[in-house]
């Protein structure tokens, strides 16, 4: 039986973040000013036919499966990642963070677009905050350092966005954003996730300090709707 977290968008979609998700039958999608991710039921070339016909939109898409896949020509692969799946695994809570931290708000969105496209933790977009519980750490007026929630296919919530100033490094700062957190997400009777770049050790290990163990592999597709010739 398919593990909800091996579909997350297409789960994420049709369950807890159903509210942000657009398309019918067998596709679901974000608008690309909240995320770039699109679910289908099944990765079959069929759903991949309707996910094309369905966008009313040509920007690229996240696209994410648990094996290789074989694209339509109505498709063109931009960039392929693999990344790790990585689920808490404590029972108990983490340590509660020492610095202040805030939730962020419509007014500290230019701030988040800036700190995003300054580290690329990855896609975010003008109302990517819209996903919800977004938090930071203020050094001043200026965010130094941030993480949020992204996909919730229930009963799992994923941590995303998490990015420190290069200016404001060394500090433990994302380390205590992602105990924030997974100590809201376990509250909430949820089970915290996160996806990493395979090739990310430093992240990697971070994480699986905190208590983050590797699940599986899941390949992420950079896809656009291919221009007619």
């Amino acid at each position: 039986m398919e593990h909800v977290l091996d579909n997350p968008t297409w789960n994420a979609l049709t369950t807890g973040n159903a509210q942000l998700a657009n398309g019918t039958g067998a596709v679901r999608y974000f608008l690309p000013e909240v995320s770039p991710f699109t679910g289908v039921e099944e990765n079959t070339v069929e759903n991949l036919l309707q996910l094309h016909d369905q966008l009313p939109f040509s920007s690229p898409i996240g696209f994410v499966t648990e094996t290789e896949i074989d694209l339509p020509a109505s498709w063109t692969l931009l960039n392929k990642l693999e990344c790790f799946q990585m689920v808490y695994s404590k029972e108990e809570l983490p340590e509660e963070p020492v610095v202040p931290i805030v939730p962020l708000t419509e007014k500290d969105i230019p701030q988040m677009l800036a700190l995003t496209k300054l580290t690329v933790p990855g896609p975010f977009a003008e109302r990517t905050i819209d996903f919800g519980h977004y938090t930071g750490i203020f050094a001043g007026d200026q965010l130094v350092a941030m993480a949020g929630q992204r996909m919730s296919p229930q009963p799992y919530a994923e941590i995303s966005a998490v990015c420190t100033h290069p200016d404001h490094l060394a500090k433990g700062y994302a380390k205590q954003l992602l105990n924030y957190q997974i100590t809201r997400i376990k509250l909430a009777g949820e089970i915290p996730f996160l996806h990493v770049r395979n090739d990310n050790e430093r992240a990697i290990r971070v994480y699986e300090s905190i208590g983050f163990v590797k699940r599986r592999v899941l390949h992420f597709h950079i896809l656009v709707k291919t221009k007619a010739a």
